[in-house]
């Protein structure tokens, strides 16, 4: 039996407790990609990327030759969902966990990026019209 062979078998018999199987554990991206829940040398086989290297054509590991290297850990975070007060708080603890190496962005108008427009009395007005024909 082979090590992934085993593996299924234990990972089927710790879902089982969950009526579940290996297979329920494929993901798929919103591209139609699906993620598999264990990856082996095997997956390696078919694929023409794996002589690549970052900073080369034809760029799938990356447009930069050192890449984050010198920055190995970044964060993105969203926020101003708050007041700002709030806001404030969160930024200045976020800022001095991080000594001030994480790069914010602030929802300035968090209703006008998600593609509504505010209107008077806390009403959001969508962009997207109904079709009259319809």
């Amino acid at each position: 039996m082979s090590n992934v062979q085993e593996w299924q078998q234990l990972a089927n018999k710790e879902l089982s407790r969950r009526e579940k199987t290996v297979d329920s554990l494929v993901q798929q991206t919103a591209e139609g990609i699906a993620i598999k829940p264990l990856y082996t040398e095997a997956d390696l086989d078919n694929l023409e990327v794996t002589g690549t290297l970052p900073g080369l054509p034809p760029y799938v590991r990356g447009p930069r030759a050192t890449m984050y290297t010198a920055q190995p850990w970044t964060i993105r975070q969203y926020a101003g969902f708050s007041t700002a007060k709030e806001s404030n708080a969160f930024y200045r603890r976020n800022l001095a966990a991080h000594r001030a190496t994480t790069p914010i962005t602030h929802a300035w108008r968090a209703t006008s990026q998600s593609g509504r427009r505010y209107r008077h009395r806390g009403r959001y007005e969508s962009p997207v019209r109904p079709d009259p024909a319809g």
